[in-house]
């Protein structure tokens, strides 16, 4: 079965533990205005225009995002990098886009992954169909877990789609025992309201012990210049939307009071 991913970026240190390669597929239901991965949202490759500027004349070359691959052609990327990762401690994160859209391909290449006794791990916004989400739990170690915001109408304001699903397979994945880092995007008057950050600590108590992380991810606009390349409109918020680090340390001090391992970038 083929699948489409936009990228496979090796020493990666962020998803997940130790050195790891990381599968980025393609496609992604939500609409998050500070998505800094636009290329992973729509399924299907796409082209759009690359400036390259050589000896002070600017080029225009054609460029395509996204790659139909097998199980089989992805593997034989993965496995160069075995011995990196292995002696890290590291493994394979699969990420997006949102990769539970391809959750067949997704289940393929990580039985694969597991047969070569790779550690697994997935980076997910948690939107999937409960039986999508079934097809690769048992297969995954570590589910890398995008919490934006609880409040259900400021979720579907800011991402397009309501957080229903999303809330009820963490507690669904929670309820299995299985292993979660909590990735939250930190927003100045989106995310990183008072009221947001309670309202994730108080869901997160309400689940048990599942988590074993806490990831607080500051926002940036690092990503802004793709979405003129991809001829998208971009809706990131303004630079001032960055937390100060004061207030980053703020909210994980609050968590880390909570008895949460935190960590902050990534």
């Amino acid at each position: 079965m083929p699948g489409i991913i936009f990228d496979i970026k090796r020493f990666a240190v962020h998803d997940g533990p130790g050195i790891r390669t990381t599968v980025f597929l393609k496609g992604c239901p939500l609409r998050c205005g500070w998505c800094h991965n636009p290329e992973g949202r729509d399924q299907e490759p796409c082209c759009s225009d690359r400036r390259v500027v050589f000896d002070g004349r600017e080029y225009v070359e054609p460029e395509t995002t996204g790659r139909k691959v097998t199980a089989e052609e992805v593997m034989a990327e993965v496995v160069r990098e075995r011995l990196v990762m292995e002696e890290s401690g590291g493994g394979v994160t699969f990420s997006g886009g949102e990769p539970l859209m391809q959750a067949s391909f997704l289940a393929e290449l990580m039985a694969a992954c597991r047969l070569e006794g790779f550690h697994l791990a997935v980076d997910t916004s948690g939107f999937a169909t409960r039986s999508d989400l079934e097809k690769i739990a048992p297969l995954c170690d570590l589910f890398l877990y995008d919490l934006k915001l609880i409040d259900e109408m400021a979720h579907r304001r800011h991402t397009g789609l309501s957080n229903a699903m999303i809330l009820a397979n963490f507690r669904w994945l929670a309820s299995q025992g299985r292993e979660i880092r909590v990735r939250i995007p930190l927003i100045r008057e989106v995310t990183a309201t008072p009221g947001n950050i309670r309202d994730i600590l108080e869901f997160l108590l309400s689940c048990g012990g599942a988590v074993n992380q806490v990831d607080l991810l500051p926002y940036h606009r690092t990503g802004a210049h793709k979405y003129q390349r991809l001829g998208i409109p971009c809706h990131m918020p303004p630079k001032e939307a960055e937390p100060s680090p004061a207030e980053v340390e703020e909210i994980a001090a609050l968590f880390s009071s909570r008895g949460f391992k935190v960590k902050t970038g990534g």
